[in-house]
């Protein structure tokens, strides 16, 4: 299981795209990696299959349930991201030694909304980011600081999202140089690009001189 990796739950259509985002940069920034199973495109993996090996292999597990409501379409509610929360709470509680040691952020856009469809996770630490890019990468920095028991320092997290806010200026630039437009970034084109932003504009290094 690898120590630093962190399994992304959540919605991928365009309408989550701009937290979904926020997630990413925020993980990358803390020095972390997120893992889903967008990450890989081969057609011969199941994706049930590809959810439950990166479960098995990520420590720490990010489950966004704040699009539960019925699809305008079906009229069905979206019920993968509580069964994938249900997989990993599973390889928590009867998983091996090397599989058990994981944490959790389950994360909705209003606090208390979960007890009207998923009460059986009451008592579990439920943080709300009000659909908000600047709140939800505070969630994930002050979880991922709270998890990593003061072994990394990090700054608060309105200072990461101020980060994010300059990572998304500069984004039109760095397509650029890739040969891409914004709007034309696939999931793996965006966390390469999130990934080499963060590394080249290092945390620690802004922190020691007292940025």
């Amino acid at each position: 299981m690898a120590q630093g990796d962190v399994f992304i739950n959540c919605p991928f259509d365009t309408e989550f795209e701009g937290l979904r985002n926020a997630i990413i940069f925020a993980i990358y920034d803390c020095g972390f990696r997120p893992r889903c199973a967008l990450e890989s495109a081969n057609g011969n993996e199941y994706r049930f299959e590809k959810i439950k090996k990166l479960i098995k292999e990520s420590k720490f597990g990010i489950h966004d349930i704040s699009r539960t409501e019925l699809d305008d379409k079906n009229q069905l509610p979206r019920f993968n991201m509580p069964l994938e929360l249900g997989l990993f709470i599973g390889a928590m509680s009867y998983g091996g030694r090397n599989v058990k040691d994981k944490s959790l952020l389950i994360l909705d856009k209003e606090q208390y909304r979960y007890q009207k469809y998923i009460s059986d996770i009451a008592g579990q630490d439920i943080r709300a980011h009000d659909n908000c890019e600047r709140k939800v990468i505070k969630c994930v920095r002050d979880w991922l600081y709270s998890e990593s028991k003061g072994e990394v320092q990090l700054p608060g997290g309105g200072y990461i999202a101020d980060r994010y806010e300059q990572f998304k200026a500069e984004l039109p630039a760095l397509c650029e140089t890739v040969r891409r437009k914004v709007d034309e970034l696939t999931y793996p084109d965006f966390n390469n690009l999130a990934s080499e932003w963060a590394a080249s504009h290092q945390l620690d290094a802004e922190i020691a001189a007292g940025n």
